[in-house]
C-alpha cells in the first residue's frame, strides 16, 4: 500500500508499505479516508525525527472499515469510523486507575506502531468510534485534536458566564475558542501575533483579538477586561513565551491549562511567576484525549457537536491534498511557504482536491 514514511528530520517519503493484516481476536482494520497533520507531526518533523526510523506517519484520521477480527461484534464491514489513536499499557498504575492519558507506556499510531498516513491503518476495536451521517470526513479527520481540547477543558472549573484567553490560534487553538463558546464562555480572547489567524478566529466566534506585536499581551487583555483579566487561560501556542506569559492572564483565583508543547526550556520571570502565587492560580497540565471509560467522553461530545454543527472545523482547513502530495507539504511547511493552516491528505485521492 502508498504510505508517508518518516525516516530522519526533514526526512518524510511517500512509500510502499506493507497492508496491516488481522493478527488478534480484536483487530480492526480501516481503509483511511482523510487523515489530517497535525502540529506535534511538524514539531518532530522539524526538530526530534522520528521514534522509529521508517515508521509510517500520522494520527489524525477518519476511514471505513474493511477486516474484522473474529472476536469483533460492536462494527460490520463498511462501517464509518474514527480512530482514537492512543494505545495504553493496561498494567501500569495509572492504567490500573483507569487514568489512561497518564500511562507510563502510553504510544500513538505513527511513532512505533504504523500510522495512519497510509491506505490502511490496524487497532484494536475499542480504539473506534461509529459516525453518524452528519459528520463528513473532513470533519472526522479532526475529532482527535478537537478531543484533545475538551480533556483539558473538563480539567478546569469553566463554567457558563466566564471570560477565557486563548493564547495561540493554530488549529488546536482554533478549536479551544469554539468548545470555551460551548462550555458557556461569556467572551472568548483569541491570541496570535498573526493577524491571518485571528481573522479566522474572529470569524469562528473569538470576540477579541490580541496581537501581542501591538503592546504587550497582559496590558492589552487588561485593557479589554477592566484591569481584571480572564477566569481560564488556555495555553495552545506551545512556545517558550507564551508558556510563561499565559499566567499574566488571568485574574485572581483563576485557572491556566496547558496544551502546547514548547519543545524548549521555559524560562519564568518574576513578574510571571508570582502571578501564579500572588493571584492563587490554579494550574493544569493536560496532555492527550484519553480517558474512562476509553477511549472517553471527549470522543463521543466531539462527534455530538460536531454533527450538530456547533463545532465547525471547514474554516481551519486551508489545504486538501493527496497523500503523495505529503512530503512536499510538510516541507513548505517547514520552509514557512505561504500561509497553511490545517492540512487534509487522501490516500484514495490523487491530484488538486477542492
Amino acid at each position: 500500500m502508498n504510505s508517508l514514511k518518516f525516516y530522519g528530520k526533514r526526512d518524510i517519503r511517500y512509500e510502499s508499505s506493507p497492508k496491516p493484516t488481522i493478527q488478534e481476536k480484536d483487530d480492526v482494520i480501516v481503509k483511511v479516508k482523510a487523515a489530517g497533520i497535525c502540529g506535534s507531526d511538524i514539531s518532530r518533523y522539524l526538530k526530534l525525527g522520528p521514534y522509529v526510523k521508517g515508521m509510517v506517519y500520522g494520527h489524525e484520521f477518519t476511514g471505513e472499515i474493511v477486516e474484522l477480527g473474529s472476536d469483533v461484534n460492536a462494527f460490520k464491514i463498511g462501517d464509518r469510523v474514527a480512530g482514537c489513536p492512543a494505545l495504553y499499557c493496561g498494567t501500569c498504575n495509572s492504567c490500573k486507575k483507569s487514568e489512561f492519558a497518564r500511562c507510563e507506556n502510553l504510544s500513538v499510531i505513527g511513532s512505533t506502531y504504523p500510522g495512519a498516513y497510509a491506505e490502511y491503518v490496524k487497532l484494536p476495536a475499542e480504539n473506534y468510534i461509529k459516525l453518524p451521517n452528519e459528520v463528513d470526513d473532513d470533519t472526522a479527520a479532526l475529532i482527535e485534536p478537537s478531543a484533545v481540547v475538551v480533556h483539558a477543558l473538563y480539567k478546569t472549573s469553566l463554567q457558563p458566564g466566564a471570560d477565557v484567553a486563548v493564547m495561540g490560534s493554530g488549529n488546536i487553538g482554533l478549536l479551544a475558542i469554539q468548545w470555551a463558546k460551548i462550555f458557556g464562555a461569556r467572551k472568548v480572547f483569541a491570541i496570535d501575533i498573526d493577524d491571518k489567524k485571528l481573522e479566522i478566529a474572529k470569524s469562528i466566534g473569538a470576540d477579541e483579538v490580541i496581537n501581542p506585536k501591538k503592546g504587550a499581551t497582559h496590558e492589552q487583555l487588561l485593557q479589554l477586561t477592566a484591569n481584571q483579566g480572564v477566569d481560564v487561560a488556555i495555553e495552545s501556542a506551545g512556545s517558550p513565551a507564551t508558556s510563561a506569559e499565559v499566567f499574566s492572564l488571568c485574574k485572581k483565583g483563576g485557572s491556566v491549562v496547558f496544551l502546547g508543547i514548547p519543545y524548549g526550556d521555559v524560562k519564568i520571570n518574576r513578574f510571571y511567576f508570582e502571578k501564579i502565587v500572588r493571584n492563587e492560580l490554579k494550574v493544569y497540565g493536560s496532555w492527550n484525549a484519553i480517558s474512562a471509560p476509553f477511549p472517553g467522553k471527549e470522543w463521543q461530545t466531539t462527534i455530538q457537536f460536531m454533527a450538530s454543527k456547533q463545532i465547525d472545523v471547514k474554516p481551519l482547513i486551508t489545504h486538501r491534498l493527496p497523500l503523495q502530495a505529503g512530503a512536499e507539504i510538510f516541507e513548505q511547511i517547514a520552509k514557512k511557504e505561504g500561509f497553511i493552516g490545517k492540512v487534509i491528505l487522501y490516500p484514495e485521492k490523487d491530484g488538486n482536491i477542492t
